[in-house]
């Protein structure tokens, strides 16, 4: 972990000066100035060497089933989508209770895939549900899109994205998967933005169920999304073997045509997320381990990343199996893995947005 330097002398010069001006109009005495210099100096040392750095990840719930996407709730709980099971999962922040939120998905068929991100908009959760039907590769009749969870075991499908992308199908670069692989969604002005990490565009989708394309990009495999204000910004594991030059955050605006880079440096990114202070973070999942596209990073390899002014990253904790998706509540990271884990890294921001 990357330690701060604190630079003492400068902060000692400002006081000093300040402190000069006070006994120029009061005509102090230069014992007592000095005196007071020194012992204002040893508390602002103190202060300033009691900096908080993030903590080290703490395991808050291990055991999900097929965990991939994650959100916070309007109660302030995390939910967390189990894949496998086909349910969501309503997690206590402080304590890891685990309660079951929404259930009867379509689950995944292929290891990955089934109920994979949430989101909620007024109050409602949708979930997005991927990999669950393909006409060429496994034909089930299920349907690949948003779904409105109207009850704990009832939801009515709202936007059939697999076969909005059958109807229009991208080019440009080789798919196989024709119904596309949703990998996240994300509240936008009334409806939601989703994230084809195979088809490689992100689509605007209303609640109504109207589908359009809002961004498309070249073989770049986006992931996470996050929104600031007017502009999206948005995680790309790049394409196989995901080299870390190819892993980057960007960002870009619905008016324009042009994408921003923000930072890149890192293996088979998968999230991006704001904390306080308006810091940006990203996920990495860490060097890919083959051998066939979709397969995951090797273990132990992931790290959560702040973005730095300079486009550089800066790793706030490393080590983390196979991480899938982040979230933030005050500055505590909530750290989803693919091996069904949540972890938790306090104080993520550091200073100045610490504790």
């Amino acid at each position: 972990m990357k330690k701060r330097n604190l630079n003492i002398n400068s902060g000692k010069l400002t006081l000093f000066a300040a402190f000069a001006v006070v006994c120029f109009l009061t005509s102090c005495d230069k014992d007592v100035a000095d005196l007071n210099f020194d012992s204002n100096m040893d508390q602002l040392t103190e202060k300033s060497m009691h900096i908080t750095e993030p903590g080290e990840p703490q395991l808050l719930v291990s055991g999900l089933s097929g965990s991939s996407g994650s959100t916070i709730g309007p109660g302030g709980a995390l939910y967390v989508t189990e894949g496998a099971v086909g349910k969501i999962s309503s997690i206590d922040p402080k304590t890891g209770n685990i309660t079951t939120f929404a259930s009867g998905f379509p689950p995944s068929l292929i290891g990955i895939g089934g109920v994979y991100d949430v989101a909620f908009l007024g109050g409602t959760a949708y979930a997005l549900v991927t990999l669950v039907d393909d006409p060429n590769l496994f034909p089930t009749g299920e349907v690949n899109g948003i779904y409105r969870v109207d009850g704990p075991d009832s939801y009515t499908i709202i936007a059939d994205i697999g076969a909005y992308n059958l109807a229009h199908p991208p080019t440009g670069f080789d798919y196989f998967v024709n119904t596309g692989v949703l990998y996240s969604i994300q509240t936008w002005r009334g409806g939601f933005l989703v994230a084809d990490g195979h088809l490689n565009r992100i689509l605007h989708v209303t609640t109504d169920g109207q589908i359009s394309v809002f961004k498309t990009f070249g073989n770049i495999v986006p992931t996470g999304l996050d929104v600031s204000g007017n502009i999206v910004y948005m995680a790309e594991a790049g394409p196989v073997p995901h080299e870390p030059e190819d892993g980057k955050v960007v960002s870009f605006s619905p008016n324009s045509s042009s994408v921003t880079a923000v930072a890149s440096g890192a293996p088979l990114l998968v999230d991006v997320e704001f904390n306080r202070g308006r810091t940006l973070f990203a996920l990495s999942q860490g060097e890919w381990e083959g051998p066939t596209e979709g397969s995951p990073s090797k273990p132990n390899d992931g790290s959560l990343l702040k973005v730095n002014d300079d486009g550089t990253f800066t790793t706030v904790a490393e080590g983390l199996d196979r991480p899938t998706s982040l979230e933030f509540i005050k500055n505590t990271a909530y750290i989803v893995t693919l091996t069904g884990d949540v972890w938790t890294i306090e104080n993520a921001a550091g200073a100045p947005f610490g504790k």
